[in-house]
């Protein structure tokens, strides 16, 4: 078996590291969608023990035309354990919310292609180097199970109600507030 990256290793955030990771989700709520959802999708789940939406942000790719996550923590996450319970979710990027059904990719054709793709694309190879991810397409295939893949494909299911851009109204408030400071400046 191959020696964990040091990403495998690194601990499930908590306190301030959880709510940086959960800083998308605020620029989602402005109305900044546009800007982060590029790299970073909102994905909305059903709670497995509430029944309610939870949310998450997550860096996501483009694999085969479907939106794809690798797990950062695997199995373990709590997305991925709402995902277990009800695959049906709700996706935001930067072209808007999307319902879909959610399956772990776990084909060895699949994620021989997936692993292919990633050694041909600069931008993942450098971030695979960077996480210590320096395996063969056999090597990973025969480690597969320490990799959690989702990918996410579109449905017609009803799926949890996307997150609302409700905090727009900050934006005309700060103008505001900065047109003010300016007139007593001045």
């Amino acid at each position: 078996m191959s020696p964990k990256t040091w990403v495998e290793t690194m601990p499930y955030p908590k306190g301030l590291l959880k709510w940086l990771f959960k800083t998308p989700i605020l620029l989602y709520r402005l109305g900044l969608g546009l800007l982060v959802g590029r790299l970073f999708m909102v994905l909305t789940t059903t709670g497995r023990k509430s029944g309610l939406p939870r949310r998450t942000a997550i860096e996501f790719h483009e694999f085969e035309g479907k939106l794809t996550v690798l797990s950062g923590w695997g199995t373990k996450t709590d997305w991925y354990l709402n995902l277990q319970a009800n695959p049906l979710a709700t996706v935001q990027t930067w072209r808007g919310p999307q319902p879909v059904r959610a399956r772990r990719m776990d084909s060895d054709e699949e994620l021989a292609r997936a692993f292919g793709w990633a050694q041909s694309n600069p931008t993942m190879r450098k971030m695979m180097k960077l996480a210590g991810f320096q395996m063969t397409l056999e090597e990973f295939l025969a480690e597969k199970e320490r990799f959690t893949f989702v990918v996410f494909e579109p449905t017609s299911e009803k799926t949890p109600p996307p997150l609302p851009a409700d905090l727009v109204w900050v934006w005309p408030v700060l103008l505001g507030v900065c047109l003010w400071l300016v007139w007593l400046i001045v």
